[in-house]
């Protein structure tokens, strides 16, 4: 069998589960890991015949696929912010709208006041993949970086990140949601988050490929408490955030204005942004001292 038959093969099985267009970048993407041909030279070199190796890794792949298993967890990788991270079924797959966050972030820290000298302390609250901690340690000079996450399986994902994209980040695992930890950590120019706030009412109008596979304590939040976490940040920045700091988080488009409205609670003036699809995903808050 030729890798383009067994490609049309494939793709047509997907189509049983997928739209068109999404089956064909899954299809593209599970082909050019295997067999380390892109869709161009597929079509131009229609002749080359499958490795028999890959015949059996493109079975079971397509077994996992037509579960509904998300394509990222099948290959263990996915792409965030120009790296490729190791992901498994303990971490969230990274986002595009997180990787705006990030780039915000940057696009600030770049034009900031910040003394150049200075090291900049920066702790990410729910580090997951460590996506964020590990894109912003790449791309910043002279930061000190702390991640946290609750999940001990989680921080070890981030901690292989690290390392394999050679990014100095200081891990702990930590309930944050406990105050009584707070104690350990002192204070920071920068704080994000992408915290958990998905209700559990929300959980049936998700994807089978989230709901089934993501790690749910990642993404949800009780019915009767679904800012907890933006509640809890807005108070730790009453003690760990230093003046004029920064903390950036993604929200929940249905609730943008309800979290404005904890920072503002708290006195902390409020930006919120809009994702490339227009819809409001991000904040920022700036401190009103100073």
């Amino acid at each position: 069998m030729t890798t383009q038959q067994a490609y049309n093969d494939f793709l047509n099985k997907l189509l049983t589960i997928y739209e068109k267009r999404e089956a064909a970048n899954i299809a593209d993407w599970i082909f050019e890991n295997v067999t380390g041909f892109k869709r161009l030279e597929r079509s131009m070199q229609k002749n080359i015949l499958l490795q028999k190796d890959d015949e059996q890794k493109l079975k079971k792949y397509l077994q996992e696929l037509l579960k509904h298993k998300p394509v990222q967890y099948v290959l263990n990788e996915a792409w965030f912010y120009k790296s490729k991270f190791f992901v498994n079924e303990h971490v969230l797959i990274p986002r595009p709208e997180t990787e705006e966050l990030v780039e915000w972030i940057v696009e600030d820290f770049r034009c900031s006041m910040f003394d150049e000298y200075k090291e900049i302390k920066i702790l990410d609250i729910g580090t997951g993949s460590g996506c964020i901690a590990v894109s912003l340690k790449k791309e910043l000079q002279n930061i000190n970086m702390t991640a946290i996450d609750i999940s001990e399986e989680a921080l070890k994902i981030a901690k292989k990140n690290a390392k394999a994209l050679h990014a100095r980040i200081n891990f702990f695992q930590t309930d944050f949601l406990n105050e009584a930890k707070w104690n350990s950590f002192g204070k920071y120019d920068i704080i994000v988050s992408n915290p958990p706030y998905i209700s559990e009412e929300e959980k049936n109008s998700l994807a089978k490929n989230v709901t089934a596979f993501e790690p749910a304590v990642a993404l949800f939040v009780p019915n009767n408490n679904v800012l907890i976490f933006y509640e809890k940040i807005a108070k730790f920045m009453q003690t760990h955030l230093q003046t004029n700091g920064n903390v950036y988080a993604e929200i929940h488009e249905n609730y943008s204005h309800e979290v404005q409205q904890i920072f503002s609670k708290h006195n902390f003036k409020t930006e919120i942004k809009k994702d490339m699809y227009g819809k409001e995903r991000m904040i920022k808050t700036i401190s009103n001292e100073g």
